[in-house]
């Protein structure tokens, strides 16, 4: 992949212009595809990449409300598709430039179409669940034998927390995912959005903030992995990941993760064509390129995460497919749920609230 930093004069611009039908700019999730699927893309299509990351949905979706992104291609998580694409920020797509879209996989395609009806305005690149990763090791010499390694009561009861505060514990910088989990904790359905729910959601959050080192949607992979934490709350990938990196470094961390048995969270990230993409053409030619097989379930053989391409499941190595904390069982699906988009007012409360929970004021 090449990388490019791209400051246009005027002149420039025309020239740039000119090169749009070969270069395609794609804004991703961190840590979230092998980068020698990004060479293999420009090498077989003559298409030059651009190819940025970031860390948040929030981040996301401020360039993407605000407009004129300079992406082609963009990731968000369902929940946040949803509102986008109410907001006019994404344009259809053209099946018969995708096709590769025959290898996605219905059962996906029934649950995504909750945030995109009809699959019109996007693909899955990934799915999975939130929940816990837990060095084992120190949580069980912290905790003991039977510590709840695979329940909420982990992170949200404050005196498992204070005793786990000693070796580190980090909570996703995501409330669309910290709150359903606080919701389920406290027995309330998880996609609440009001008043009353809330309240009960900083209620559990906050109780336990005091415990929390660090509030980040990724740093606690490589914390996890080089045992600098002992517990995070995060996304199963992620966790996975770190789970690996761990093994292959040979430190002596034993990484787990585990879906909360009260309940986990399933979420999807969708791979989406912004309404004003410079290149949609190019947007089109990298969706088709990531729908193939074998190169998607090259994408979850490296980030560990289960993909919504059904065709690529006879690639997929067997610590991917063989892995129910990846590809769940049936009774753990049962037991996942999914969330829909906070609306414009409870927006702004959800945003005011994460704010004093993370400045524990």
């Amino acid at each position: 992949m090449k990388t490019h930093l791209l400051t246009l004069t005027a002149g420039a611009a025309l020239m740039a212009s000119l090169a749009h039908a070969d270069e395609v700019r794609v804004y991703n999730w961190s840590d979230y595809i092998d980068e020698e699927l990004l060479a293999k893309f420009e090498e077989e299509t003559g298409i030059d990449l651009i190819y940025d990351v970031f860390d948040s949905n929030e981040l996301l979706e401020t360039k993407m409300l605000a407009g004129g992104s300079g992406y082609d291609v963009v990731v968000p998580t369902g929940t946040f598709l949803q509102r986008q694409i109410q907001a006019g920020a994404f344009q259809k797509l053209d099946a018969s430039k995708l096709p590769n879209l025959d290898n996605m996989w219905a059962t996906i395609e029934q649950r995504t179409a909750q945030y995109d009806p009809g699959n019109e305005y996007s693909i899955n690149y990934m799915w999975g669940t939130t929940g816990l990763g837990v060095n084992v090791g120190k949580v069980t010499e912290i905790l003991g034998a039977d510590a709840p390694i695979a329940s909420l009561d982990l992170i949200f009861n404050p005196e498992n927390m204070e005793k786990l505060s000693a070796c580190g514990v980090h909570f996703l910088d995501a409330p669309t995912e910290m709150i359903p989990a606080a919701l389920t904790y406290a027995g309330l359905e998880p996609d609440r959005k009001d008043d009353e729910a809330l309240a009960a959601a900083e209620a559990v959050l906050s109780a336990v903030r005091p415990y929390v080192q660090k509030f980040h949607s990724s740093e606690y992979i490589n914390a996890l992995a080089n045992g600098d934490i002992c517990v995070a709350f995060g996304w199963s990938g992620d966790i996975l990941q770190a789970r690996d990196r761990a093994a292959e470094a040979d430190n002596g961390v034993d990484v787990a993760y585990n879906a909360p048995t009260e309940g986990a969270l399933m979420w999807f990230d969708q791979m989406a064509i912004p309404v004003d993409a410079p290149n949609p053409d190019a947007a089109h030619v990298f969706l088709n390129f990531i729908m193939d097989a074998q190169n998607m379930a090259a994408a979850s053989n490296y980030v560990y995460y289960a993909n919504g391409n059904e065709a690529s499941k006879e690639f997929l190595v067997e610590d991917v497919i063989g892995d129910p904390a990846i590809y769940p069982d049936e009774a753990t699906l049962e037991n996942l749920y999914t969330v829909t988009p906070f609306p414009p007012r409870e927006q702004r409360s959800l945003t005011r609230m994460w704010t004093t929970v993370k400045s524990g004021t």
